[in-house]
């Protein structure tokens, strides 16, 4: 039997250590406790988990201050709020991209069904396999006004990467969209990938940065060491500058890589940003065209 790791946080010594001793009485499932949020980051800088438990009250903050800092480095992880706290009572802005199952603290009937929820949500990975920016739905509406008839077939992307592919002597480059649940590649030089799905991409990270992101050898990366697409296509280094709307909605990234690992200069991250804001000009121009071609 595959064994389930449970970090259980709680500031109460007393519940910890009941919660804790709920799941490890369960045949297959091994939990270790900690009582703060600062606590729990350590922990989960240190060791991986399968699935957290938290109470949502705690000494520095909140079980969701928990949850974020559990997502930021193993972006699947089930996450449980066990917790007294009253769901309407939770504040759920605090991570508006946190996917968390929620279970009261009111009889031994709910201690005794911990084990099994922590073991579903641990198992079947229900939770979004990825983070989501705060703003995406928002992301998403700047987005569709972007999905042109031909988009893909025009000329001007496919110079532009074959342009970044030289310049940064990479092996690929593209511009790729970044919708709800695919990336769509407006242009790809070095390959033919027409779309991935958004779980399977570095991308779907980097839209959460405002700026370049660099990963100089995505095998040694945390984020994508279980990733099986990236080797597959020959991935192994990534640079990314955001592609964005006019009103500042990051719509995808312009991309260079490589298949063997890379760093780049300051020079070559402020090029990378010229080639992606000429991108996002020539999105806009097409999407005003079109625009005005639909109302004459």
């Amino acid at each position: 039997m595959t064994e389930t790791t449970v970090l259980c946080v709680d500031a109460d010594e007393q519940e910890r250590e009941r919660t804790s001793a709920a799941l490890s009485a369960t045949e297959g499932v091994t939990s270790t406790g900690c009582g703060s949020v600062a606590a729990a980051e350590q922990r989960l800088s240190s060791a991986a988990f399968d699935c957290l438990v938290t109470e949502y009250t705690l000494p520095d903050g909140t079980g969701l201050d928990v949850v974020a800092a559990a997502r930021e480095t193993h972006p699947d992880m089930g996450c449980v709020l066990f917790t007294d706290t009253p769901f309407a009572d939770i504040d759920t802005s605090e991570t508006p991209h946190a996917v968390v199952d929620h279970l009261t603290k009111e009889t031994e009937a709910d201690y005794e069904y911990l084990p099994a929820l922590v073991q579903s949500v641990a198992t079947a990975r229900t939770h979004t396999a990825y983070p989501l920016p705060p703003d995406e739905e928002a992301r998403l509406a700047a987005l569709a006004a972007y999905d042109l008839p031909g988009l893909v077939a025009t000329a001007a992307f496919d110079r532009l990467t074959e342009l970044a592919s030289r310049q940064f002597d990479v092996r690929f480059a593209f511009v790729g969209l970044v919708d709800a649940h695919e990336e769509r590649f407006v242009s790809c030089y070095g390959a033919e990938w027409d779309s991935l799905p958004r779980q399977d991409t570095v991308c779907t990270y980097a839209i959460l940065e405002d700026d370049v992101m660099v990963v100089e050898d995505v095998a040694e990366d945390p984020r994508f060491a279980a990733n099986e697409v990236l080797p597959s296509l020959e991935i192994r280094s990534y640079a990314g500058a955001p592609v964005t709307a006019p009103t500042g909605e990051p719509l995808g990234m312009f991309c260079v890589l490589d298949d063997e690992p890379r760093r780049y200069t300051d020079a070559e991250r402020e090029s990378l940003r010229l080639f992606a804001a000429e991108a996002g000009e020539q999105l806009e121009l097409r999407r005003r065209i079109t625009a005005a071609e639909g109302a004459s």
